[in-house]
């Protein structure tokens, strides 16, 4: 289906389709207001608690104290047991156009209707207070307030799962989390006890090359792309089914950034990704995806060597291809972040008419499991009626009561059916827009098992690693090499090695060296050592079959956006002296494709430049690090590059930027602070605008050819094949 253009800035929402209209009701602004308690009562001295006499006892008939400190008391609740640390907005979604031959979503009907979203990111295993750049799989849930009710696509930034089966789910979750007797390492997998799981669940081992992957490490959440991970289906008005596979696609491409970085990072700022969308977003610098999906026809089902409704397969991209239906855009941050981004409950179960589940066993169990943990985490049924959870159309059912039930309902009856009310709420029929479960015909003994097709746990392993470019792959061994190192016991390193084996063999070998082990001769069959020996049950060993496709471009992130630098962060470095034409050209460059620029100076204050112009830093080497930004160029200047070339933070910055691969442009005059770093003498003497565009590195005397170079090596995002041949210490 042909893509339509969109317009970049969304048309204004209809009135009655509005989340931030109906949200409105429910927000307080305080500006001018006079201080009250709870129930309206305007409090005179919020400052000292009633006593008795000034320095005698606090007085229990204290109403104002008690309500304030019990209030406080009860703040907290639960935090969710996974996706616990997160980030939010506020959007629109448009369909390009009419999806009505696959669905009567009627959201996915109308390319003139805009459907309000809110979007969730997060990380899994880490707490709350963890950071945003450890290596993890990220959430992707999305909320759509549809005409029809709310759907919520809850996914992630990986397209496969651990686990096949959702029985299996507290057991990867309490092998991943800290270890229980002594509550470490925080936010990591990098340790015995989630390894000790892996090593004997060959099925992860698709998910695992992801994992350790630098998809685990994104630039971004606007630079990553999100995945409903299940099969679903589609469901037109004649009751035709087709599956499908959802994505959502980045319109600024799918970006990482370096190991060794997002440590830094996360010393630095561990709030990296969350203050990137908010800084975005209050920038007008909306954040955009296409929604895609792969169409399976139900006659297909069978026809691929692999299983659609295996939550550790992908489908790839070569043999069904991803067709892009509809943008959404994030335009506003949230007002609260606990009443809104902490307390909306995204559930794999809301769908609409027109989508529906399939048999794939990890979608069956989340169906139960969402509800549950909502009841514990927002304390009680009534979760549904949090303003952020509430869906824009009208909710009618007998359902009544419970912990903090905000709806009033009139009359006699709360059941059904009922003569008393006239039958009121009364059914829908399909035709008029009630939600009718697909038709699918079962005929099946109940059976604790799982299909055979549902063995081949390494062909789609094999598939990802050999679609890595060089480097990825040398990020993936990297990242196998120091999660396993931080595994003590040696029979988990030497059982994970046998795994990936199976997947490859020069992978294994390289991840081995790394170890100072040798890789076990273990039988495919004795891999799963997690299913006993005298098990009632049904063969569960492990398959590994070829597989037909040797390669898939779709799953390398070599092949990404690379056309822009809008929203990038670039750092100018300064001093006193510093030619502030060149400085001001660049800038003025940059800003105009859409970067961030921040000029970064010894001191905070102003540097004089040698036109004696005044110009105000943003940030002094004391508050700025080279992992925060994604290039960097330094201006001449006789004064400001000599200050800069004695200046030990900022030659680090330099050799930093240059270690994590980024583009680094100067000015000829600052040519001596390159000449300060370590990195300078690993660079060819002799450059070509081909060498440059290799290397990342420009040094010009011409600004107008810098300045357009440079914006071009941005677009390019990172060198990373400058990683290995060029390693230098910072």
């Amino acid at each position: 289906m042909a893509k339509k253009n969109a317009e970049n800035n969304p048309a204004p929402a209809q009135q009655e389709n509005d989340k931030t209209n109906k949200l409105e009701a429910f927000v307080a602004d305080s500006t001018g207001q006079k201080l009250t308690t709870n129930h309206g009562v305007k409090i005179n001295d919020d400052q000292n608690s009633l006593k008795a006499g000034d320095r005698g006892a606090t007085l229990l008939e204290d109403f104002i104290l008690r309500e304030k400190i019990t209030h406080f008391d009860h703040e907290r609740i639960p935090e969710r047991v996974v996706h616990a640390r997160g980030s939010a907005a506020h959007g629109v979604f448009k369909v390009y156009e009419d999806m009505s031959e696959l669905t009567r979503a009627a959201f996915l009907c109308d390319p003139g209707a805009e459907t309000p979203v809110f979007v969730r990111f997060s990380t899994v295993a880490g707490s709350r207070g963890s950071t945003d750049l450890a290596r993890d799989v990220r959430g992707f849930a999305v909320k759509f307030y549809t005409q029809e009710g709310n759907f919520d696509l809850v996914g992630n930034n990986m397209p496969v799962f651990f686990i096949q089966d959702a029985v299996k789910f507290p057991d990867l979750i309490h092998a991943v989390k800290p270890e229980p007797d002594n509550e470490m390492p925080q936010a990591a997998s990098a340790h015995d006890t989630f390894w000790d799981f892996i090593s004997q669940l060959p099925e992860s081992a698709h998910m695992i090359m992801w994992a350790m992957s630098d998809r685990a490490l994104p630039r971004s959440y606007r630079m990553m792309e999100g995945f409903g991970v299940h099969t679903f289906r589609f469901v037109n008005a004649e009751g035709v089914s087709n599956f499908v596979k959802f994505h959502w696609k980045p319109l600024l491409g799918v970006h990482a950034v370096a190991w060794d970085e997002a440590q830094n990072i996360s010393g630095k700022d561990p709030d990296f990704h969350r203050r990137d969308l908010w800084d975005a977003i209050e920038a007008g610098a909306f954040p955009e995806w296409e929604l895609g999906v792969q169409i399976v026809p139900e006659a297909d089902e069978f026809k691929f060597e692999f299983d659609i409704l295996d939550p550790t397969k992908i489908i790839p991209e070569e043999l069904v291809p991803v067709q892009r239906i509809g943008k959404m855009t994030l335009n506003r941050n949230p007002d609260n972040f606990f009443a809104e981004t902490e307390q909306v409950a995204f559930h794999v179960g809301h769908v609409v008419p027109g989508i529906d589940f399939t048999n794939d066993p990890l979608l069956q169990g989340r169906l139960f499991s969402y509800t549950d943990t909502q009841l514990i985490r927002l304390g009680g049924p009534n979760f549904h009626e949090i303003p952020i959870n509430r869906p824009v159309v009208p909710v009618h059912n007998n359902q009544r009561d419970g912990y903090m039930r905000q709806t009033i309902n009139r009359g006699k009856t709360s059941y059904g059916p009922n003569g008393i009310a006239n039958q009121d709420p009364q059914q829908v029929k399909a035709a008029d827009g009630g939600f009718v479960s697909y038709n699918e015909r079962i005929d099946a003994k109940k059976i604790r098992a799982r299909s055979r097709s549902f063995f081949d746990h390494f062909s789609q392993a094999r598939l990802f690693f050999n679609s890595q470019s060089d480097p990825e792959k040398n990020h993936i061994i990297d990242a196998l090499s120091f999660e396993l190192g931080k595994v003590k016991a040696v029979e988990i390193r030497e059982r994970m090695l046998a795994v990936l084996a199976q997947i490859d063999k020069g992978l294994a070998a390289e991840v081995a060296y790394g170890l100072g082990l040798h890789i076990p001769e273990i039988a495919l069959e004795d891999l799963n050592n997690s299913i006993p020996a005298d098990a009632d049950r049904a063969d569960y060993a492990s398959e590994n079959p070829e597989g037909n496709l040797a390669k898939s471009d779709a799953l390398s992130m070599v092949g990404t956006v690379k056309d822009t630098i809008k929203t990038r962060k670039i750092a100018i470095l300064a001093a006193d002296g510093v030619d502030e034409k060149a400085l001001s050209t660049v800038k003025t460059a940059l800003l105009a494709g859409g970067a961030v620029v921040h000029i970064i100076a010894p001191k905070l204050g102003e540097i004089i430049s040698k036109g004696d112009q005044k110009i105000v830093p943003d940030e002094s080497f004391l508050t700025a690090a080279s992992v925060l930004y994604d290039a960097v160029y330094v201006p001449g200047g006789a004064n400001s590059v000599a200050t800069l070339e004695a200046e030990a933070n900022a030659v680090h910055f330099l050799n930093e930027a240059f270690k994590h691969c980024k583009a680094i442009a100067a000015g000829d005059e600052a040519i001596q602070v390159l000449e300060s770093t370590y990195f300078h003498k690993k660079l060819p003497a002799e450059y070509s605008k081909e060498t440059v565009l290799r290397e990342g590195v420009i040094v010009s005397g011409d600004v107008k050819e810098l300045t357009s170079t440079f914006i071009e090596m941005i677009a390019l995002h990172r060198f990373w094949e400058r990683e290995n041949p060029r390693k230098i210490p910072a």
